[in-house]
């Protein structure tokens, strides 16, 4: 697996890129803001690298504003669990008050293909297997997936030594916890995590020294 990344200018989005090689397909998570589609070409052709899918893990801005020049850009599909996609058109439903005069001044619209997903779905994509995750506490509708018992891509989910805010609107701190204790908690440790700020971690290093994780698992008994 080829995987690599570039933070965005604005709030350090991670876009990760995965390949099964340099040379082959590839899909983009997260592309951020400002516009990246030009950061996004020179990493595809730097590794000459094709672009078939893009990935949302949640419906922020900061994940989601490039979503549109780099899929119709490419003429590919894009992923989102149903209940953040609305946020593709109306990205203030998620924001805080900072927010709201900016977003007002732009109009927003989808990618042409827009393909929701739900807990459990199963994408094969680049002779690997995406497996969407519901995820729900930092919005409603985050998603973080796993790629072939190797990767987690966790959004803004899980960070190294951190998780993400849940005070936003669509956050919820009771989502979250429950995020943290049955879908985190659950995966096994040798997974890489591909987090969507920072550095990358592994679930193994989060288990053992993440506060949150380590305070998830004691109320919840997990150890």
């Amino acid at each position: 697996m080829f995987i690599t990344s570039f933070a965005a200018p604005m709030f350090a989005t991670n876009c990760w890129i995965i390949a099964d090689a340099p040379g082959g397909e590839c899909i983009i998570v997260d592309p951020g803001m400002p516009d990246v589609s030009d950061t996004v070409s020179m990493v595809l052709n730097e590794h000459k690298l094709k672009a078939v899918a893009t990935i949302i893990t949640h419906g922020h801005l900061d994940h989601t504003f490039s979503v549109v020049p780099v899929a119709d850009g490419y003429g590919i599909p894009t992923y989102i669990h149903s209940e953040d996609r609305a946020l593709l058109l109306h990205p203030e439903r998620a924001h805080g008050a900072e927010f709201l005069a900016t977003l007002s001044a732009m109009n927003f619209v989808e990618p042409s293909d827009v393909r929701e997903l739900r807990h459990g779905a199963e994408l094969e994509m680049l002779g690997m297997k995406f497996r969407a995750i519901h995820s729900p506490g930092h919005t409603r509708g985050s998603l973080m997936f796993t790629v072939d018992d190797e990767v987690l891509i966790s959004g803004d989910v899980l960070f190294a030594g951190a998780i993400g805010r849940t005070d936003l609107p669509s956050g919820s701190a009771r989502d979250m916890q429950e995020t943290l204790v049955n879908k985190v908690l659950t995966l096994p440790d040798h997974l890489r995590v591909l987090p969507g700020h920072g550095p990358d971690t592994s679930i193994a290093h989060e288990r053992k020294t993440n506060p949150y994780l380590i305070d998830a698992a004691k109320k919840s008994g997990r150890r």
